[in-house]
């Protein structure tokens, strides 16, 4: 597990990302995710290394690519996406529904903006997704899929474990990711309803949508993110809906 961390409360807002800008897709990136210059400072954080906001025109998307050796979790804040892979796992990502999928050994897949590959009507709207990576806990494990609907979940206000690999998890209903040291928690705020972040020695915060207080920092607004260390106990809350995802995390890639 390491040293412990000193405490630490660093605040990324929005507009500070780094950003790919195709005819089909705008990426909005909370690490460094290639090209120059190159930024050491900004690879990670705790297990985390990659945290995408990504907007997909209708009718496109990612065409099939590899993956290996990465724990991938896909959360839909507008739209449908489709995803499609080598291991012959297909369907259809919407809000309130969480996807996992497992490279281990490798892995190919397609990400489109394009539900009549499914059969379904044609799309019509951009899809707005946040991609987030976490490394295994061991190289080389099956190639593995997962979604799950946790909409009915997320309506009672309350922090909701979305993805984990953490044992203390292993009773609730979350997609299962092969890291024994992560999770991932999602809230929807509501007026009058707070939530408490976990304590871990890494956690970062993401707000996907509407603006929120967090209690010794602050505002933040939809785009911004937080990443603490050693820390845990603050309270979120927000005067008007929104929504929030939480990573806590209990080893750094350092470790």
């Amino acid at each position: 597990m390491g040293t412990t961390p000193a405490p630490l409360i660093d605040v990324h807002r929005s507009d500070d990302r780094s950003e790919t800008n195709l005819t089909w897709l705008r990426g909005r990136h909370s690490f460094w995710v290639g090209g120059r210059p190159y930024d050491p400072g900004n690879t990670h954080h705790g297990l985390l290394l990659v945290h995408n906001e990504d907007t997909i025109r209708p009718g496109t998307g990612f065409d099939t690519h590899p993956h290996q050796d990465m724990e991938i979790v896909t959360w839909v804040l507008e739209g449908a996406l489709v995803h499609q892979d080598s291991a012959g796992n297909s369907g259809v990502i919407y809000p309130g529904l969480a996807q996992r999928m497992s490279a281990g050994t490798g892995i190919l897949h397609s990400e489109k903006n394009d539900s009549r590959r499914l059969g379904r009507e044609r799309p019509t709207i951009p899809v707005r997704l946040i991609q987030m990576w976490v490394v295994p806990d061991e190289p080389g494990v099956t190639p593995g899929y997962e979604q799950l609907e946790i909409h009915n979940d997320l309506l009672s206000g309350g922090l909701v474990t979305v993805a984990s690999g953490m044992t203390r998890h292993g009773g609730e209903a979350a997609i299962r990711i092969q890291n024994r040291h992560a999770a991932l928690h999602a809230a929807r705020l509501m007026p009058g309803r707070p939530v408490e972040l976990p304590a871990a020695p890494y956690l970062h915060l993401f707000v996907t949508c509407g603006s929120v207080e967090l209690e010794g920092t602050g505002a933040l607004s939809e785009g911004d993110a937080v990443r603490l260390t050693s820390s845990g106990g603050q309270r979120i809350s927000a005067s008007a809906p929104a929504e929030v995802l939480v990573w806590e995390m209990h080893a750094n890639l350092a470790n």
